[in-house]
């Protein structure tokens, strides 16, 4: 099933307490391998975004809420290396020897990566998808308004505002959310989305949560891209404003065994993109030479 048509409702969770501290996590589906997901800003492990294609091709999902998000909280690994270490702690926790790919959703791709850097016996593969590198990031303006807007103290308040706006008026709502999502204007990203696809984001755009995450994800993550020896697939847009095409390009150059899809998504969002169905199966073939 596509994220167009996927219903964006909170799914079951568990918590487990590891000597390092509370780590949430979802773990479904069937089969003989596992992906983990590390989800991005304002997303926690009860949201599933993408990870269709993962079921798809037979893999288990087992998706973490990162430090700060969902029941996660701020201290637990409170870096990307430490919490790359719980998430290790976890699999082991899970009976869990062998992931057959790390994925890092936008804020959480630094994660992803430095987990595969630490952990190079247990990820045999990373999928990056708008995923933040190494260069600079977030640039000053988001930075300064995400720890306004975004804060511990402000979010719930935010977010609140912004579920009103798109129940009661999805079209603005929607576009407003889209300015900081694609370099492309607003009103375009939108029509050219199917119904569905709008009903899709704007439900999933009425549940995100931001906790203590969002300002963590806005510090700073030391580059061990060079240290990435596992085969990456990078998947990314030249539409998308959160995430520069930059980061991938720069991620791509760095790893030694990496390869770059460039989407036709307009925006941050590649799930939503009209060549998604392309993606999904070059992410397929990627696990299958696995």
């Amino acid at each position: 099933m596509s994220p167009s048509r996927a219903a964006f409702t909170e799914r079951a969770t568990d918590v487990a307490r590891l000597p390092a501290g509370a780590v949430e996590y979802r773990l479904e589906g069937e089969g003989p391998g596992t992906v983990l997901v590390f989800h991005g800003g304002h997303m926690r492990a009860g949201l599933a975004l993408g990870e269709e294609v993962y079921a798809d091709a037979g893999f288990r999902v087992l998706a973490l809420s990162r430090p700060g998000y969902g029941r996660t909280p701020p201290t637990t690994g409170t870096t990307a290396a430490g919490f790359a270490d719980v998430a290790s702690e976890l699999c082991r926790f899970l009976g869990i020897e062998r992931l057959a790919a790390v994925v890092g959703i936008s804020a959480g791709g630094r994660t992803a990566l430095t987990m595969a850097a630490r952990h190079p016996h247990l990820v045999e593969r990373v999928i990056l998808q708008s995923a933040v590198g190494f260069l600079p990031w977030p640039d000053r303006r988001t930075r300064l308004g995400g720890r306004a807007v975004f804060g511990p103290r402000a979010e719930a308040g935010t977010w609140a505002i912004l579920r009103s706006l798109v129940r009661r008026a999805p079209g603005l709502g929607l576009r407003l959310l889209l300015r900081d999502l694609s370099v492309l204007p607003a009103r375009k990203v939108l029509a050219g989305l199917s119904s569905a696809e709008r009903a899709a984001l704007a439900g999933l755009f009425t549940v995100m949560r931001s906790g203590h995450g969002f300002v963590a994800d806005m510090l700073p993550v030391p580059d061990c891209a060079a240290q990435v020896s596992r085969p990456a697939l990078v998947i990314a847009t030249r539409h998308d404003r959160s995430v520069p095409f930059a980061h991938a390009e720069a991620l791509v150059a760095a790893m030694p065994n990496a390869e770059l899809v460039d989407s036709r998504a307009d925006s941050h969002m590649i799930w939503f993109g009209p060549d998604y169905p392309r993606v999904a199966a070059k992410i397929r073939d990627f696990l299958a030479a696995g």
